[in-house]
Parts: C-alpha cells; sequence; structure tokens
C-alpha cells in the first residue's frame, strides 16, 4: 500500500505549517488561552486559507476534499497546538449538515466554508459516559414545527457558536438506538441559554440548555449520523494527537541537548536516550493507527466503528505515555504554565478523553470481537 501523500497534500501541510510558523506562536496562543480561550478570530483565519471549506461539497461553495486532507490538516493544527473548533466546526458539522434536506444544507454548508458561521455538535449529556445512545433530550412535533426540551454538556466552543446540531429523542426509551433523530438549533432561538467556560487546555466550552427551543429537522436516522459524526471526531483527534506529540517530542530533544547535568548534555546519557527511543516508538505507533483510522473511514458502519475504536485505544496509551515522559524528562519546568511542554501535555489529555476515553474503546472493540480481533480481519 502507498502511504506517500499526493503534491497537493504536502502543499497543503506546507500552506498550514506556515501559518502556524508566522501567525499562531506560543505567546499568541498562551495569551487567548489567558484571555478564556476564545478563538472566533482564528478561525477566521484559517477560513481566509480555505480551511474551513475543506470537507463541504463543491456545490456548496467548498472544497470537497477527503479524509487524507483533513487528517493532514489536523496533524499540522496539533503539532501548532492551534485551539480552535476546527475538527468540530469545519469536519463534523458539514459532514452531518450533507444528510439535510436541499434547503437547509444551502443555507448553512455556504456559511460554514467561508467561516461566516460556527455549527458544532451538541450530544454530550450527563451520565452517558460516552454511549451515543444516550439520548434524553426529547423532541416534539406540532404544527408550527419542532421543539426541543433537555441539556447539553461540554459543548466544544458552545458560546461562539452561531448554531448547534442537536441529537434528540423522538421515541422510545432513553438508552434506545432507535427514535433518536438530528435537529439543527439556533444560538439565538427562544429558549436556547448556554453558559460558557475555560477548558484546561485553553479552548472554550459551554453547558447548553434548551426549554421548548425551535428547531429544524436535519435527519431521522440520527443514531447512524451520530456514529459517523464521532468517527470522524476520532480520526481528527488521531491526527491532531500525532502532531501534538510529535511536537513535543522534538521540544524535549532540544531541551536534552541544551540541559546539562555532571558537565555534559542530559540527551548524552544512555538510560534518557532508552526513554525517548521508547516515546518515539508509541509516536510511530500511533501514526500507524491514525492512517488506519482515517483510511477506514468509508468502510461499512461495523468496519469502521470497530477500527476508529482500535484507533483510539492505541492513540490513549500513546499519548498518556509521550506526554508523561517528555513533561518527566524536563524536570519541574515541565510542569509551569509559562513553558510550552505543559500545554501540549493538556492538549493530550483532554484528546485522550475526546468521543470516548481509552477504557470505554477498549470496551468497544471487545464488545465488536468475533472469530478475530487484529486489525487486519
Amino acid at each position: 500500500m502507498d502511504f506517500d501523500f499526493s503534491d497537493e497534500q504536502e502543499s497543503l501541510r506546507d500552506a498550514v505549517r506556515r501559518w502556524v510558523d508566522k501567525g499562531f506562536t506560543f505567546e499568541r496562543r498562551h495569551g487567548i488561552a489567558k484571555a478564556g480561550g476564545k478563538t472566533r478570530d482564528v478561525y477566521r483565519e484559517l477560513a481566509e486559507l480555505g480551511l474551513t471549506g475543506l470537507a463541504v461539497p463543491e456545490s456548496e461553495g467548498g472544497m470537497g476534499f477527503g479524509p487524507v486532507d483533513a487528517m493532514v490538516v489536523m496533524e499540522e493544527l496539533g503539532r501548532g497546538l492551534v485551539n480552535a473548533p476546527y475538527a468540530q466546526g469545519a469536519l463534523i458539522a458539514p459532514a452531518l449538515l450533507s444528510l439535510a434536506p436541499g434547503e437547509l444544507r444551502s443555507a448553512w454548508l455556504p456559511k460554514i466554508a467561508d467561516a461566516s458561521a460556527l455549527v458544532v455538535l451538541a450530544h454530550q449529556e450527563r451520565a452517558a459516559r460516552y454511549r451515543l445512545d444516550h439520548v434524553t433530550t426529547r423532541a416534539v412535533e406540532s404544527a408550527t414545527g419542532w421543539t426541543l426540551t433537555g441539556a447539553k454538556t461540554v459543548v466544544a466552543a458552545g458560546d461562539e457558536a452561531d448554531a448547534f446540531i442537536v441529537p434528540a429523542r423522538t421515541a422510545g426509551a432513553d438508552d434506545e438506538a432507535e427514535g433518536i433523530a438530528l435537529f439543527l438549533v439556533e444560538k439565538g432561538a427562544a429558549g436556547v441559554t448556554l453558559r460558557g467556560y475555560p477548558t484546561q487546555d485553553g479552548a472554550r466550552a459551554a453547558e447548553l440548555v434548551l426549554q421548548s427551543a425551535p428547531a429544524t429537522l436535519i435527519t431521522a436516522e440520527g443514531h447512524a449520523a451520530l456514529e459517523q459524526a464521532a468517527d470522524i471526531g476520532i480520526a481528527a483527534a488521531c491526527a491532531e494527537g500525532v502532531g501534538l506529540m510529535e511536537k513535543l517530542l522534538a521540544i524535549t530533544v532540544a531541551y536534552m541537548n541544551t540541559r546539562k547535568q555532571f558537565g555534559v548534555p542530559i540527551a548524552s546519557l544512555q538510560a534518557l536516550r532508552h526513554r525517548i527511543a521508547d516515546v518515539k516508538m508509541q509516536l510511530e505507533l500511533a501514526r500507524s493507527m491514525s492512517y488506519y483510522a482515517t483510511l477506514r473511514l468509508g468502510d461499512a458502519p461495523a468496519v469502521r466503528r470497530r477500527a476508529l475504536s482500535q484507533a483510539k485505544v492505541q492513540l490513549g496509551h500513546s499519548m498518556r505515555f509521550v506526554g508523561q515522559q517528555c513533561v518527566q524528562l524536563h524536570g519541574g519546568i515541565g510542569m509551569t504554565d509559562e513553558y510550552i511542554a505543559s500545554h501540549y501535555f493538556k492538549r493530550l489529555t483532554v484528546l485522550e478523553m475526546s468521543f470516548g476515553d481509552t477504557l470505554h474503546h477498549l470496551g468497544e472493540v471487545s464488545g465488536r470481537m468475533q472469530d478475530t480481533a487484529g486489525v487486519f480481519a
């Protein structure tokens, strides 16, 4: 199998890396985080590069690129520690809105492509424990349309978004896959209440409360669409994690080459060199599984779901190992807020818990075991 990137993909990578190096320094990122984490201006800069239209179909004003292109972008955004809600707004939202009726698609997808609108998925509920079929938010249809009542938690960039894609139940019990539909709810609609707050990784999230809030139906096949959205989010998190780990490793090696102990750089100490070799091994394991996750996004749902869970398990192990080892190799400075390494560690920790933590996905892989459990089954 050919794992080389095309010339266009390499050009895309270079464009994002140049923007990160020039326009998104650590000082700027740290200042945004200390000010509360609002990144709508950063998101608009990504739009100027054309990145917000990456996954939007050409017929709706986007570029119509595929999952591998998105992986390339996410790796570079991870390497630059960019804390804008790119995966939520530019990858997940277009995939879900592509399932909507024509009028709704035409109303929102061009706005997503030019970043005049930020639409994010609001699916997590308290007590769900990452289960996508646990939906207590209720949808009621009347002569005037749909209304939603319920609450969603940890909505990425919730207080900066213009609209939300919300799973709600039209029928069935709270833990049934059947009866879930997806709706679009605008931020300014009656009955919508938001409480925003900064997150540990320097971004933002919000609590969303809906009280008979007017909504527009996207698709009645909500559970299948929600699984697809989660898998896109997992693949994006895996790619971002690879970029984060690669940069954190480079920062750590540079530090070890300058930090001296007993009159020599600590990079010359054999025990520490062995630890760096283990870190590199975990990075490469993560990279291979990130590729695997992205390449499986187009498979049948059962195959895709297992593959993405397998990737998330490996990435979870790798991100924790790399983050812990690199911080320890820095010594005390690795934990300080003023030093860049601690911010990479925080972001890796948050990613490990995004769209299901390692233990959750280990259970998902176990539950999907049949005759064999290998990635080549």
